[in-house]
């Protein structure tokens, strides 16, 4: 029997990677301590912002700005910090910029290896509980400063029901009810979304107090971007329902925040 077959990761892609591939995990320690070691390439990292998910009668709207820093230098406009993870979820990331994305896509692959191998899609619970693995596994380069902080957020077809769930850097799994929002802009958006959140919202209404919670944002905390009209740069917007996962086109972003400066003006 070979070593593989005695230590058999099952389903899990990411089980099999940390198995028989050690070495191409970002948290392992050695590259931990080879960073410790260097302060000056932690701050050099670019790292994203802002992102925040509330609820709507049809499912679920994740949001994020568009800017990464480095210290105070913006090092990125046009950063993607909003990913479709599967047929019926999503993900924003904030935290250092490359562990972020690096996770996204492995728990991408995550999920699509599962679903060939099982031949059945996992549950809301189990896909939030297979991303809450992966963050503990990067809890060594969390400590050295490379923190990735997620919002998890779908549609499930169990419940019928739009679901966030939000995490810790050591993979502490909880879920919000009504709206989450975190990074560096986390607590102005937080207070814009407590403001204006009401049960029974529409997409399109859900869409208009996640841009303006963005906004408000990004006039209070200046490593968060807001909508840039002159290089017609619009943070990330996906709507979630029984449907799927449906991009917010930039037009339709533009437009929102045409409307909302407009109203602001007259007020």
């Amino acid at each position: 029997m070979s070593p593989f077959q005695l230590n058999d990761p099952g389903s899990s892609f990411h089980d099999l990677l940390q198995s028989q591939y050690p070495r191409l995990f970002l948290g392992r320690s050695d590259t931990a301590h080879a960073l410790t070691d260097n302060a000056q390439l932690l701050q050099s990292v670019p790292h994203g912002t802002t992102i925040l998910a509330l609820r709507y009668r049809d499912g679920v709207v994740i949001c994020g700005d568009r800017r990464a820093t480095e210290g105070y230098t913006i090092s990125e406009r046009r950063i993607e910090k909003v990913y479709k993870t599967d047929e019926t979820s999503a993900i924003a990331i904030s935290g250092a910029a490359g562990p972020c994305i690096e996770m996204t896509r492995l728990f991408q692959v995550e999920l699509e290896h599962y679903e060939k191998l099982e031949g059945t899609l996992l549950s809301m619970e189990g896909k939030a509980n297979k991303l809450s693995q992966m963050i503990k596994t990067n809890l060594p380069m969390a400590m050295q400063g490379l923190v990735v902080i997620p919002i998890y957020a779908g549609y499930d077809l169990k419940r019928k029901i739009g679901r966030i769930f939000k995490y810790d850097v050591a993979g502490g799994r909880y879920e919000e009810r009504d709206y989450y929002a975190t990074g560096s802009g986390g607590r102005d958006a937080k207070a814009t979304l407590k403001r204006l959140f009401k049960t029974d919202l529409s997409g399109e209404g859900a869409t208009r107090i996640a841009l303006e919670a963005i906004y408000d944002a990004a006039e209070a905390d200046v490593a968060t971007g807001g909508p840039d009209m002159l290089r017609g740069i619009f943070p990330n917007v996906k709507r979630i329902s029984e449907q799927g996962v449906e991009d917010v086109p930039d037009e339709a972003v533009k437009t929102v925040y045409e409307t909302m400066i407009a109203e602001l003006g007259r007020g």
